[in-house]
């Protein structure tokens, strides 16, 4: 089977879907003429010169003419530079796209892709390297992708595509160089699945974006000490497969949710809760949540380095979740 990275597996998931439907068009800044801020559009303007729409820097005009497109029947792909810069178009996206199919009473939907590179990458400081997927996990009438491998932002992006209702896709900037093996052909892996990772019989682990490569880090780390860790991966935040998570923590008796966002009110604090509420006397320990600082990130990169969890802390915590049951 072949390899490649996530940036290389999303790039042809793109070119694959402009190929099968020629409703969808890329827009977006730069997107053309680097192959995006990061790469992952690179060569696709040249496949396709008439469905690609370079932007000035204007978020709310980006997705405002994404979501107009869509009422109209295209299939948009627009691109934010940065997720922190969605704050600019939140109007458009919380109170238009999310919201267009209730109140026309299914007359109207916004079939459209909102690709979010995001977190800590390049040390570029705290307007740079958020991660927000909890703003919109909310919000009715949105999806939020967090996919952590080549093969599912391969197997996720066609599904986004072809949803009638608005996706928000997010992409983790420092796993676009991520390698997996990918096949040559990928089924649309449906919303609201989780995968699981990593079967393991002590301690479930969920993990979403790049906690999943760091639990699977932690797993071998944790195997030298007698412990074997189940890794779960949401893959999407909304819908949930709680019935997934549910059903591995109740097989392992302990469980740890985990993710790169802010603690407070983070994903991590709604998984925590479902899977709480659904086992709880299935425990053997409390769930424990890891998650990011509630800081601004640093500029310095050994500071910003601290803010996300590490795989010593994946590792530190499921001792401490071991030791409480």
């Amino acid at each position: 089977m072949r390899t490649m990275t996530f940036r290389d597996a999303l790039n042809e998931a793109i070119h694959e879907e402009m190929a099968r439907d020629d409703r969808v068009f890329l827009i977006g800044e730069d997107i053309a003429t680097h192959g995006g801020n990061l790469a992952v559009t690179k060569g696709i303007p040249e496949a396709f010169p008439d469905r690609i729409r370079e932007t000035p820097i204007s978020e709310a005009a980006i997705v405002g003419i994404a979501v107009g497109a869509a009422l109209a029947g295209m299939r948009p792909v627009a691109e934010v530079m940065y997720i922190d810069f969605v704050t600019i178009a939140m109007d458009e996206v919380v109170n238009q796209a999310a919201k267009m199919r209730y109140m026309t009473g299914g007359q109207a939907s916004v079939p459209m892709v909102l690709r979010l590179p995001c977190g800590l990458a390049r040390y570029s400081a705290a307007q740079h390297c958020q991660a927000l997927e909890s703003w919109f996990m909310h919000v009715p009438g949105l999806h939020v992708v967090v996919p952590s491998t080549p093969r599912d932002a391969k197997g996720l992006f066609p599904t986004a595509v072809r949803e009638p209702d608005p996706v928000l896709f997010l992409e983790y900037k420092r796993i676009y160089s991520l390698e997996g093996e990918v096949p040559e052909a990928v089924e649309p892996i449906p919303l609201g699945a989780a995968d699981i990772k990593r079967e393991g019989e002590d301690v479930t682990v969920v993990a979403v974006g790049p906690m999943v490569s760091k639990a699977l880090e932690a797993a071998v780390l944790l195997e030298d000490e007698g412990i074997d860790i189940e890794v779960v991966d949401p893959r999407s935040l909304s819908p949930l497969d709680v019935d997934t998570l549910v059903a591995s923590a109740r097989r392992t008796g302990r469980a740890i949710i985990c993710a790169e966002d802010a603690l407070m009110a983070g994903c991590t604090a709604e998984i925590a809760c479902a899977v709480s509420e659904r086992c709880f006397t299935d425990l053997a320990a409390p769930v424990k949540r890891l998650a990011a600082l509630d800081v601004p990130v640093p500029y310095s990169p050994p500071l910003a380095d601290k803010v996300v969890p590490s795989v010593e802390q994946v590792v530190q915590t499921v001792k401490d979740v071991m030791d409480e049951g």
